[in-house]
Formats: C-alpha cells, structure tokens, sequence
C-alpha cells in the first residue's frame, strides 16, 4: 500500500500562483511515477502532470504546459505541483496519483494509488 497526503489547495484569484505538495508514504519503492489529475465539478478526472522518481522525466498535459510545473524530493519522498498563471478553469479537486511505471497512457485506471484530493479555487 502507498498512501498520498496532498495539502496546498486554496482559493487564488486568477493570474495567482499556489503550490501543491504530495507526501508519499508505504511501499514507495513499487513506484516509479508520481503526478497530479484534477476533477472539476460535473467533468471527468483530468490528467494534469507526471514525474518519474527514477529519471525526472515529467509530462504535462497541453492545458497546463508553461504554467505549472511539477518537481520531486526524492529524499522526502514529496512531489510537488507549482501553479502559476491560473485561469478560472483550473478550479477543480487536485488528486496525487502513483504508479508503478513511466507509461505512455495516462487514463486515471492507469494510477493506482490516489490521495484524498485537494480544493484549488481561482476567482476571477
């Protein structure tokens, strides 16, 4: 079992910035891949980034790409989501997500460990 504690949500207006943490805890080895899906209400769970533990490599989905950034501590097993220039549209739930490969697919049955999620508001 992993078990994923987000925390960093709040309300911004928009062209604000906020920043989201993941701490990763259990069976952190079984994974490779750490990232970020966002849920805004009454639409389906988004892809919103990925980061592998073991090369860096990160993947961004093309709504966020040059606005938010994800990064890895990989000593504090913590993942990081940095949001910069947000739009009204990036109001959703943000959810950390792990899996266990550095895949090319990333459909939400894709991750197999969630976190409880976390409230990000963007006024305008």
């Amino acid at each position: 079992q992993v078990q994923l504690v987000e925390s960093g949500g709040g309300l911004v207006q928009a062209g604000g910035s906020l920043r989201l943490s993941c701490a990763a805890s259990g069976r952190t080895f079984s994974t490779d891949t750490m990232g970020w899906f966002r849920q805004a209400p009454g639409k389906e769970r988004e892809f919103v980034a990925d980061i592998s533990w073991s090369s860096g490599n990160t993947y961004y989905a093309d709504s966020v790409k040059g606005r938010f950034t994800i990064s890895r501590a990989n000593a504090k097993n913590t993942v990081y989501l940095q949001l910069n220039s947000l739009k009204p549209e990036d109001t959703a739930v943000y959810y950390c997500v792990t899996r266990e490969d550095w895949g090319l697919i990333r459909r939400p049955r894709d991750y197999r460990y969630w976190g409880q999620g976390t409230q990000v508001t963007v006024s305008s």
